[in-house]
């Protein structure tokens, strides 16, 4: 992998121009919501949405150019209002910390905003000098920071924009779904036991969040892995037995199923992954006499080979492209499982990166030499709390930038709302 000695040898003008696709694909995506909705909050734990198209600009501007470079902003007020996002543990605590009584700006006023700052950071991008002296800068910390935050962000846009009702979003001419074919057959993978390399070294990568670092290894126990993802064919006799809640991606309508698709309900997929919280996918694979597979288990099955070296990706050495897997906002829905052949690991397991981020049953914590990033130290340290878990892998809406086997995600394990599926193992 190309690494990054020190910001001196930053393509600034690659740097530029993923800046400003970020900034066209956020802009598209505030665009499909009604002006009536604009102050709503789809997802009651969540911010309302004039608060995200405030926040990302805001949010560069803090990390790259206050943080980073030493500038200034554009609007002191309106960073602070913006500055940071919620996670709160409960609906009632939600209220209060996501400023519901605030009197927030009109959309012109935010769009307003977002141009200058826009203004300033692509001018920062091509004429700032990056000074090393400058702990944010380090090897162009701040400036990725900046870049992959957005990013990260829009996919949770999109999971937020679910939740709104479909009168309230633009529909695009064209939506395809992909939703033929049968569920894949059930079956399951012996993976021997091994070690897997969790985290990245710094010297490595161009940039890792704090929590990827710093590399170690790990010994795995043999184990033995679903082929595929639990499917909404498998779930739904859970469901219809009443062991747990319907997920929040399906609707019941005169006795059938269905899936709250992003513009409209369409009948139930079968074989595409079902999106559930973690609580409940442990349920599940309890009442199998199994269990969720641990972040390292995840990496044994996404990257070893049976020849003992790891891969960088499940598939191999290439960069990831949409034959390989559903990511990279390749579409508003999952495809079914199984259906990117082309993405297996090695061992022959299916969408691990791709068509939905993996639940595991690991506790999200830091690595040893964990060091808060200096342009955004709030980022991992307040959620190692005992009580996040780790997600690892990529949904539809997650850019390829993400993908790299040292990301970590993680969410609370009631929280039903992301993209985000899993499947089960059993210890050998």
């Amino acid at each position: 992998m190309t690494t990054l000695r020190d910001a001196t040898t930053i393509d600034r003008t690659a740097a530029a121009a993923w800046y400003v696709r970020n900034r066209t694909r956020s802009r598209a995506l505030f665009d499909l919501i009604d002006p009536s909705a604009y102050y709503a909050r789809p997802i009651a734990l969540r911010n309302p949405i004039v608060f995200y198209e405030g926040h990302l600009p805001a949010f560069s501007i803090i990390s790259f150019l206050n943080r980073g470079l030493g500038e200034q902003g554009v609007d002191a007020r309106l960073e602070r209002l913006f500055a940071r996002g919620i996670d709160p543990d409960s609906i009632d605590s939600a209220v209060p910390r996501s400023g519901a009584d605030t009197q927030w700006p009109s959309r012109d006023e935010v769009l307003a905003f977002g141009a200058a700052a826009d203004a300033l950071i692509t001018r920062a991008m091509s004429e700032a000098r990056f000074d090393e002296s400058r702990p944010a800068m380090r090897r162009g910390e701040a400036l990725y920071t900046a870049l992959e935050h957005e990013a990260m962000h829009q996919e949770t846009l999109l999971y937020m924009w679910h939740r709104l009702p479909h009168e309230q979003k633009l529909r695009p001419l064209y939506l395809p779904y992909e939703v033929k074919g049968e569920p894949p057959a059930a079956g399951t993978v012996t993976i021997p036991a091994g070690t897997a390399t969790l985290g990245a070294h710094r010297a490595e990568i161009v940039f890792g969040w704090d929590n990827e670092f710093d590399a170690h290894t790990v010994s795995v126990d043999e184990f033995e892995i679903d082929r595929h993802s639990v499917t909404n064919a498998d779930y739904l006799p859970f469901v219809e037995a009443d062991h747990v809640d319907p997920p929040a991606f399906w609707i019941r309508q005169d006795g059938r199923w269905f899936w709250r698709g992003m513009f409209e309900t369409i009948p139930l997929p079968p074989a595409w992954p079902v999106y559930t919280s973690q609580k409940d996918a442990v349920t599940f694979a309890a009442s199998r006499g199994r269990r969720l597979m641990t972040e390292a288990e995840f990496h044994r099955a996404a990257y070893g080979t049976p020849s003992g070296e790891e891969r960088f990706y499940p598939w191999g050495a290439e960069k990831p492209d949409r034959a390989r897997g559903q990511f990279d906002f390749a579409s508003w829905e999952p495809v079914p499982a199984g259906s990117r052949p082309a993405g297996a690991s090695a061992w022959g397991v299916h969408d691990l990166v791709g068509n939905g981020w993996e639940w595991t049953s690991s506790i999200f914590t830091p690595f040893a030499g964990f060091e808060p990033m200096v342009s955004y130290p709030e980022y991992s340290a307040e959620f190692f709390d005992g009580q996040h878990f780790v997600m690892k892998g990529a949904s539809a809406g997650t850019a390829k930038e993400l993908i790299r086997p040292s990301f970590r995600n993680w969410f609370r394990p009631d929280y039903p709302y992301v993209y985000a599926k899993f499947r089960t193992v059993s210890s050998r």
